[in-house]
């Protein structure tokens, strides 16, 4: 009788066998680098816009920004908050561009406007004589109301721009006498009122030259009614002209106001186009 086989040698064990991974870990995300090119470039062009010599550098920019923003939108990748606050600050950059712009041009167009008609804001240097003084001190001790129909400015004040310089001498209430000596085809004052006659300097201290006639000079009564010397053709022997002055030169003459009778003037002058006008105490 045959030996019997060996019992088989048990198998070696299997390793168990890993189930396979359900994920992966998630990659991470990209940048949108376009949203981030998009931002640095509407920060400068904000910068730019905001600075009058190089605005014209902002205005390249933005624009550019504005589109590269849009697109980056549309990208896939993190970061897209870049191109929102890109997109905001190219638009609020060309808002500000265009508000600098005007402000430059408005600056300066001002200061065209001062070379062709000279500084209109108005100066005044009060004389110095006692009474004169003594009358301002009695004036109200407001300066906002110098010059003004309640606190005129005493004759002989030297009104001032920068291309003018008026100064009233005189002021004749009843001026019937000059005006008929003045021209023998002067009319008589019209019933119910009567001639005034001012007296005044004009000297130019501008640049160039300029015409007396520039400077303004009209009577305005107490029932405010303004009265111009135009209203009536009247010749004086010392009219005021149409004079042509350079700096320094002068010219002195008088014209006459048809005035109402009853009614009390006060002077308003105005030294050169468009200057601040004031008022002069007769």
């Amino acid at each position: 009788m045959s030996a019997p086989y060996p019992p088989a040698a048990p198998s070696p064990q299997q390793p168990p066998q890993l189930p396979p991974a359900e994920a992966t870990a998630p990659a991470a995300k990209k940048t949108n680098v376009l949203a981030l090119i998009a931002l640095i470039v509407a920060a400068v062009g904000f910068i730019f816009a905001c600075v009058p010599g190089a605005a014209i550098i902002g205005w390249i920019l933005l624009p550019i920004a504005f589109i590269i923003s849009i697109v980056s939108l549309f990208l896939k990748g993190g970061g897209k908050w870049m191109g929102i606050v890109g997109l905001a600050l190219s638009i609020v950059g060309t808002i500000v561009g265009f508000v600098v712009f005007f402000a430059v041009v408005a600056n300066a167009a001002d200061e065209a406007f001062d070379e062709a008609f000279g500084d209109t804001d108005t100066t005044v240097s009060q004389p110095a004589d006692e009474e004169a003084e003594a009358a301002v001190e009695d004036e109200p001790t407001d300066a906002s109301l110098d010059g003004t129909r309640e606190n005129p400015y005493p004759l002989s004040s030297q009104i001032s721009t920068d291309d003018w310089t008026v100064v009233i001498n005189s002021h004749t209430a009843d001026g019937a006498a000059a005006v008929a000596e003045g021209n023998q085809f002067n009319d008589e004052a019209p019933a119910g009122s009567h001639y005034e006659i001012v007296n005044y300097t004009v000297t130019y201290t501008g640049d160039d030259s300029g015409l007396a006639a520039e400077v303004s000079v009209a009577l305005v009564t107490s029932a405010g009614n303004v009265v111009n010397s135009y209203d009536s053709l009247v010749v004086l022997a010392d009219s005021f002209g149409l004079d042509e002055l350079y700096d320094g030169a002068s010219a002195t003459g008088s014209v006459a106001f048809v005035v109402p009778d009853g009614e009390t003037a006060l002077i308003r002058v105005a030294p050169g186009i468009l200057a601040d006008e004031v008022f002069v105490q007769p």
